[in-house]
C-alpha cells in the first residue's frame, strides 16, 4: 500500500526509457524519473522513495527526501503568496500550497510558518496553520521522563508552547528556559509532568538521578581542568550556570551535594573545591 506524501519502500517491476516503474499496488505502476533513479537500482530491488502528486494528478515518486513529511508539523518559509494563498519551500521541485483559508496571518514572501502537512478532501498535499484542527490539548500517553521530540512554538504568559511528536500540545515554563530558543526550532525534550488534566509540561533538561549524575560527572571535570577550584555556588545566577555547566541552577545545586555527600568537593563560601 502507497502512502501519498510519505516514504515509502517501493519495489521495482520494470524499466522503461522514462526511468523505474514501481509496484504501487492498488495505485498501479508509479515512474520514478530516470533523473533520479540510481544505476545501481535493478528490476526486483526495491527503493526508498517519496510519493507526491503530480500537477496532472498522477502519482510519481523521487529519491530526494522533503523537509516534512504529510503528518508532520513543520517550520517552513513562504516563497510566494498570492490570491490562492501562499506557497511554501519544503524541499521539492513543487512548492507547498498553504490555501487562503488555512491561514491565520497575513504573509509575505520570506516570512516563516508552523503549518501542519496533510491530504485535503480533494487528495491534495496541502497545509494548514489551524494547528488546533490537528493538535491535542490533553494526552494520556507518556510518562514521567520519557524522551520527546519537540518543535517550539509561540509564547505564552507561563512559557513556551512546543509541539510534541506532531501529535500533542505541551508547555515549557519560562522559568526553566537558560539558553535562547527560537520559534520553529527542533529539539529533543523530555516529559516533566503529565497534569491531572491531560495536559503535558515538558522540559529541555532530563530530570532524575541520571541528569544528576552527569552533571555531577561535569563538574568534577572542569574542577580538575581550573586546578580543583570554581567559583560556583547555589548562590550563583542561574544564567551563569547553565552557561558553564548546560543544567539548571535546582540540577546544578543537586548534583554538589550530591559530591558533597560523597567528600568528593568542599563546599566554600565563594566556590566550590575538589577533596
Amino acid at each position: 500500500m502507497v502512502t501519498i506524501g510519505k516514504l515509502n519502500k517501493l519495489m521495482v517491476v520494470r524499466q522503461s526509457l522514462q526511468g523505474l516503474h514501481l509496484d504501487g499496488g492498488s495505485d498501479g505502476e508509479i515512474l520514478l524519473s530516470r533523473r533520479f533513479a540510481s544505476p545501481q537500482t535493478k528490476v526486483g530491488a526495491e527503493a526508498e522513495v517519496f510519493v507526491y502528486i503530480e500537477s496532472d494528478g498522477h502519482l510519481a515518486a523521487t529519491t530526494h527526501a522533503p523537509l516534512a513529511q504529510v503528518g508532520d508539523i513543520a517550520w517552513l518559509k513562504v516563497v510566494s503568496v498570492n490570491r490562492i494563498g501562499a506557497f511554501l519551500h519544503w524541499g521539492m521541485p513543487k512548492d507547498l500550497l498553504l490555501p487562503g483559508h488555512e491561514q491565520m496571518h497575513d504573509l509575505r514572501s520570506g516570512d516563516y510558518c508552523m503549518v501542519k502537512i496533510y491530504i485535503d478532501d480533494q487528495q491534495r498535499i496541502t497545509a494548514s496553520e489551524h494547528l488546533n484542527d490537528f493538535l491535542a490539548e490533553t494526552t494520556d500517553a507518556y510518562r514521567t521522563g520519557q524522551k520527546v521530540s519537540l518543535l517550539i512554538g509561540d509564547t505564552t504568559p507561563l512559557g513556551v508552547r512546543a509541539v510534541v511528536d506532531n501529535r500533542f500540545w505541551g508547555l515549557i515554563y519560562a522559568d526553566e528556559i537558560y539558553t535562547p530558543i527560537e520559534q520553529g526550532q527542533r529539539l529533543d525534550g523530555f516529559v516533566k509532568k503529565l497534569r491531572e488534566d491531560g495536559k503535558l509540561d515538558v522540559t529541555l533538561n532530563q530530570a532524575g538521578f541520571a541528569r544528576v549524575g552527569s552533571s555531577a560527572d561535569t563538574i568534577l571535570d572542569k574542577l580538575k581542568q581550573h586546578k580543583g577550584y570554581l567559583p560556583f555556588t547555589d548562590k550563583s545566577p542561574p544564567e551563569a550556570v547553565y552557561a558553564t555547566f548546560g543544567v539548571s541552577k535546582k540540577v546544578f545545586k543537586q548534583a554538589i551535594g550530591t559530591l558533597f555527600k560523597q567528600r568528593r568537593i568542599v563546599i566554600e563560601k565563594d566556590g566550590i573545591r575538589l577533596v
